[in-house]
């Protein structure tokens, strides 16, 4: 048997730098950056926490349930969560434990019976336990769930740690995915029909054959239990019957200690949204970028936030799709830096398949596949026959419900985090769609404009086009400096930022008649602005051709979902921008027919502070 250890090493040993990264070699000793004679090399830290050991191995004890979290010290809080009591089952917190050197136990014999026993389980012999691990600080780690059987001695059973979720709903198909605690078979019953899924951890079970416009209940059946939710399928294409989906990003965590920063995620704005949702019966949801704090060097501890953000929605998410995609804080790195030298350097992580942040990103959240597949092909590809590039499975792509189309873009795709030094070493700039992602966006624009059942289309992605506080100096503008663009193996692309965002506004402005709004985030506010043949929108002395727009469409900016806020920047289209607030915001677009009304309400005040007539 081969160590671990080993295995790790004989991985590292073997990888190699990606052909389109520039100035990072590697020797003996690993991944270096050469700079003034001195090699600075490639520094991971040991991740600080992993999802494993803030699961806390729980395994079942004669009082209750005993837990190891490793090194940490603090409080375990917990309560049960009752499962069919409630629509939307959330832990209700009852009681709480010390955490000492790692060890916790929650005694429910003693502590959780009699009048405490609000789910009945002394009589049924099992039950759900919601916890939460705390720190010495007070700081909120994770948010965790356990199943367990029997009434002393008890037992640890196959617990759904994730989900369910609802995702890529059509009116005939729609998945159901989960996560459970061990490698189990599982059932999930649709209007009484069994679909299995093979013994896994992570299960993403298509239900198909179903009724457009229909709304079914369904039942999760793992480890001796039962979950029963519901969903709704889509109408069919070009119905054009009223509904209502919802945007926005930039949940990543706040300030104020609580839930707004259970560990890289803005848990209380988050659940507040999805509230908000639920009371407007969102037929979906679409957030774009920035869920999480991420800029991780690591695996474990991205996946630790990505849980943490998607316990925030899973009470919700169990009856309609929530369509995440990525921003630059889902960042995950190789990192070169010294501080005696001044140096940071950083990279999309490689190797691509397994630890990039697309690849990480698409091994947490269930999407569409028909995007592009990558950069590999396009005109600045190093090496054709090989794959260089990170995919884009997963996180480009395009979905329709009704009469509106929705294409997803991603602005931080192979991104790489030291721009200043992007010459040097190669990478995605933040802001910048690739030409392979562009010609894509192209295609489908076109496959939408010939679409009949398709009025409406809106394209999203997480930089603006026209920052307006908080990115001025990057996103889609740079302050007016064009220069910027991505390298590929130490060469720039031929587009710089600005000729690139002209491009795609042609695409959406002049060659599409359906494009109705932009949808963005990054700048930690929400305003909407005014993108027509009047806004101004090139620095004065702009030498390069200027797009000239035929019609006029708006983007909406809403990075207002629990970051810290950004106040609003003068810009050449700052005429151009109403409704500017740091609120929390939730923007809610009402389809009905060939009509679209917008509203912006508070989900922490229910305010609405904004509304428009979109067609």
């Amino acid at each position: 048997m081969v160590s671990t250890g080993f295995c790790i090493a004989q991985k590292v040993k073997k990888l190699k730098v990606p052909s389109v990264h520039s100035g990072i070699s590697k020797d003996k000793q690993g991944f270096y950056f050469p700079v003034r004679d001195k090699k600075i090399y490639q520094q991971d830290a040991t991740p600080s926490y992993n999802l494993p050991q803030l699961m806390g191995s729980p395994t079942g004890s004669d009082k209750g349930i005993d837990f190891n979290f490793g090194p940490v010290n603090g409080t375990l809080v917990f309560g049960f969560i009752p499962y069919g009591d409630s629509r939307h089952p959330h832990p209700v917190y009852r009681s709480s434990v010390s955490i000492v050197d790692g060890l916790a136990t929650i005694d429910i014999a003693g502590r959780l019976k009699g009048r405490y026993d609000m789910i009945g389980w002394e009589v049924s012999k099992k039950g759900t336990i919601g916890y939460r691990v705390v720190d010495e600080s007070g700081d909120f780690l994770y948010d965790g769930i356990v199943s367990f059987a029997g009434n002393g001695p008890f037992e640890v059973v196959t617990t759904m740690v994730e989900g369910p979720f609802v995702n890529m709903v059509t009116p005939v198909s729609v998945v159901i995915s989960f996560t459970v605690n061990e490698e189990s078979t599982a059932i999930v019953k649709v209007a009484d029909t069994p679909f299995e899924s093979k013994s896994s951890i992570v299960h993403e079970v298509k239900i198909d054959g179903l009724t457009p416009d229909t709304e079914y209940p369904y039942e999760v059946l793992v480890g001796g239990n039962r979950f029963q939710f519901s969903f709704k399928t889509a109408p069919e294409p070009g119905s054009r019957k009223p509904f209502t989906f919802s945007y926005a990003s930039d949940s990543r965590a706040g300030l104020g200690g609580g839930e707004r920063n259970l560990l890289g995620a803005n848990f209380y704005i988050m659940k507040k949204i999805m509230a908000l949702n639920t009371t407007r019966q969102v037929a979906f949801m679409q957030f774009t970028g920035d869920l999480i704090n991420g800029y991780r060097n690591n695996v474990e501890e991205t996946n630790v936030q990505y849980a943490n953000w998607k316990r925030s929605v899973q009470p919700f998410a169990h009856y309609f799709p929530v369509y995440a995609t990525m921003g630059n804080h889902e960042a995950l790195t190789r990192q070169f830096y010294s501080e005696e030298e001044r140096v940071f350097i950083s990279v999309d992580r490689f190797p691509y398949e397994t630890e990039s942040a697309e690849a990480v990103f698409a091994a947490n959240f269930v999407n569409h596949t028909n995007g592009p597949a990558s950069e590999d092909g396009a005109v600045y590809d190093p090496d054709p026959e090989k794959i260089d590039f990170p995919s884009y499975s997963e996180n480009v792509f395009y979905y329709s419900y009704d009469n509106v189309g929705v294409i997803v873009l991603n602005s931080d795709y192979w991104f790489s985090p030291s721009s200043q030094n992007i010459q040097f070493v190669s990478g995605g700039l933040h802001g910048y769609i690739m030409d392979n992602q562009l010609a894509w966006l192209s295609e489908v624009l076109e496959l939408f404009e010939q679409d009949k059942n398709i009025d409406h289309v809106f394209t999203t992605q997480h930089t603006p086009m026209f920052p307006n506080g908080g990115h001025v100096s990057d996103d889609m503008w740079y302050n007016g400096n064009n220069t910027w663009r991505p390298y590929v193996a130490g060469k720039p692309l031929e587009k710089g930022i600005i000729e690139r965002r002209d491009q795609i506004l042609d695409l959406l402005v002049n060659k599409s008649s359906k494009v109705i709004a932009v949808l963005t985030g990054d700048e930690h506010n929400y305003a909407r602005t005014e993108i027509g043949p009047s806004t101004v929108i090139h620095p004065a002395d702009y030498p390069h051709e200027k797009v000239k727009l035929s019609r006029t469409i708006y983007q909406i900016n809403n990075g207002a979902a629990g970051a810290p806020y950004y106040a609003q920047e003068e810009t050449p289209w700052t005429p151009f921008v109403s409704g500017f607030t740091t609120q929390n915001a939730l923007v809610f677009f009402n389809i009905d027919g060939e009509n679209i009304s917008m509203e912006v309400l508070n989900p922490d005040t229910l305010e609405k502070f904004d509304q428009l007539e979109l067609r």
